[in-house]
């Protein structure tokens, strides 16, 4: 929004679905995105998951397993980086007290911000080696002293619409996402 209202021509195409892991995200990304973002016209790619990855189902365990995790982001982020201008957009911290996370009657999801911060680590590291610029969203919005009221009233994995925008305020100050717009 911010960028359109400097002047920018913006098309925004949010390809997230509530609850998916990476490996549900990489079969379907790039079928996805081609038809959005043809290559006769300029476009780049956001990618931000992982904390779906760190639930633990109960009675299950770990929907994703860490190295698992790291396998399909480096797949799907190398490719994305071959294509088309790619920023990847690490998971936000939870909020512990705030668990379990009640998906369904019959579901139920543990998250953990130690779980999170172990991804958040290894996607910096992918990141590094593929060349792909990395916002560490989870050391930005635990740092920032707004952000733990941003759960009040939630779930303790969504965050509130003003946590939202503290994210959109990280998100707009990262220079790998002004430099887009240069």
């Amino acid at each position: 929004r911010d960028a359109r209202a400097a002047g920018h021509d913006v098309s925004l195409y949010n390809l997230g679905i509530r609850a998916e892991t990476s490996e549900q995200i990489e079969p379907r990304w790039r079928a996805e995105c081609a038809p959005r973002i043809p290559d006769v016209y300029p476009g780049a790619l956001v990618f931000s998951f992982g904390a779906n990855d760190c639930a633990e189902i109960e009675g299950q365990g770990r929907r994703v397993t860490l190295e698992r995790s790291a396998a399909v982001a480096r797949s799907m982020l190398a490719e994305a980086k071959a294509w088309k201008q790619t920023l990847w957009i690490g998971p936000p911290p939870v909020d512990d007290n705030r668990q379990p996370f009640r998906a369904s009657a019959d579901v139920v999801y543990h998250f953990a911000s130690e779980r999170v911060a172990e991804l958040n680590e290894t996607f910096m590291q992918i990141a590094a080696e593929l060349g792909v610029p990395y916002l560490n969203m989870y050391a930005r919005l635990a740092d920032d002293p707004a952000w733990p009221g941003m759960y009040e009233d939630a779930d303790g994995v969504h965050p509130i619409a003003a946590g939202y925008s503290v994210m959109a305020e990280h998100i707009a100050a990262w220079p790998a996402w002004q430099d887009w717009f240069d």
